[in-house]
């Protein structure tokens, strides 16, 4: 069988979907390192024993690594990782990751193929924007091959500080939030107000650069967020709600995958 498209490199890193067990272990123990050491995620004694970071969604999901080859070849060379979820694999599931903290009604209703996009994380040492862009341009060939007309997740600010995160919510609740006919809206039990500061009580700019990486590669490809922000306690984040449409996906990925495909399909 071959893979939804060969790995894309970039001198000595490459990105692909994970082939094998040991790999996709490779990136929920990576997942462990970086979401529980270092962030101060909640585990349980499963996770404490096995040093994994996993739930029900990763046997359905499609993950997509960073591998370094100076490191070595398959397992031993993931630096990154990013969870994949398509519709009929959330159908297996009888909901969407994203639904235990959103009402996605709306993209639900979104015709065609919609992605969930999530537990995004990078070895320290890899944060550079060049493994973000190797990222991104592995999502966009499974974009491409998949025909995804949309992609959402749950996007996180760390902490659960929402006086430390007001500047941040408000800007994005002021100048990105979603059209109504694509805004998820937290559940009512876990919605907080992403709407701290007025208008003109804080500095946007000064804002936008101090959002994460993630998002603000979301926002580049003309994201969107939901209404309301959601307190995950277990992973000491705050969460909001990112929607994509992917024919905002950057015009050169687009280009380089429709000449790889020839058009097919």
């Amino acid at each position: 069988m071959s893979p939804v498209f060969e790995e894309i490199r970039a001198g000595h890193l490459g990105v692909r979907l994970a082939e094998t067990q040991a790999e996709i272990e490779a990136g929920l123990r990576l997942r462990y390192e970086v979401f529980v050491r270092e962030m101060g995620a909640t585990a349980d004694e499963e996770a404490r024993a096995t040093g994994l970071e996993r739930d029900a969604f990763d046997a359905v999901a499609d993950h997509l690594l960073v591998l370094d080859h100076d490191r070595g070849e398959g397992a031993a060379g993931v630096v990154g990782t990013y969870r994949l979820i398509r519709r009929p694999a959330a159908e297996k599931m009888g909901r969407f990751y994203s639904a235990d903290e959103y009402d996605i009604s709306p993209l639900l209703a979104f015709p065609g193929e919609i992605l969930e996009l999530g537990r995004s994380c990078v070895a320290a040492a890899y944060r550079t924007r060049g493994t973000l862009q190797l990222l991104w341009q592995g999502i966009a060939a499974y974009v491409f091959h998949y025909r995804i007309a949309l992609m959402f997740g749950c996007a996180s600010l760390p902490g659960l500080d929402l006086e430390a995160n007001a500047a941040q919510l408000s800007y994005l609740y002021h100048h990105h939030l979603a059209p109504p006919e694509l805004r998820p809206r937290a559940i009512p039990s876990r919605y907080v107000a992403m709407e701290r500061l007025p208008r003109g009580a804080y500095d946007p700019k000064r804002a936008l650069h101090e959002l994460p990486p993630l998002i603000k590669g979301y926002l580049r490809l003309g994201g969107f967020v939901g209404d309301g922000a959601v307190l995950d306690a277990s992973f000491n984040t705050t969460d909001v709600c990112v929607v994509v449409k992917t024919d905002q996906v950057t015009e050169k990925y687009y280009r380089h995958y429709e000449r790889k495909v020839g058009g097919a399909g």
